[in-house]
């Protein structure tokens, strides 16, 4: 499978912005798909992942802002981003695994980044 992800841009702190991580090849419902994200000289941060039957966890710095979803029809997760601030700035990856974890390497399959911007 080879992901693409792609809605990053430059957004206002407290504005929203969706991401979206399209597969091709094998069906993402094969996979839990995860995204990750990585600031400026920070290491890789766990964000969301998402099942084949929409269980979902949120990391705890995004929980009750962000959203994952998956649309098994466009073959493609979403991550909804409300309420944004400065710190989520980061390029944000979608990777998928066989299972849901929060350490990216025990990721092999993963997209280019998409850059999300937030200004204060």
């Amino acid at each position: 499978v080879q992901l693409q992800a792609s809605g990053g841009g430059l957004v206002q702190a407290g504005g929203s912005l969706r991401l979206s991580c399209a597969a091709s090849g094998r069906t993402v419902s094969s996979y839990v798909m995860s995204w990750f994200r990585q600031a400026p000289g920070k290491e890789d941060e766990f964000v969301a992942c998402i099942n084949w039957n929409g269980t979902n966890t949120l990391g705890d710095s995004v929980k009750g802002r962000f959203t994952i979803s998956r649309d098994s029809a466009k073959n493609s997760v979403y991550l909804q981003m409300n309420s944004l601030k400065y710190e989520d700035t980061a390029v944000y990856y979608c990777a998928a695994a066989s299972e849901c974890t929060t350490s990216p390497d025990l990721y092999r399959i993963w997209g280019q980044g998409t850059l999300v911007t937030v200004s204060s």
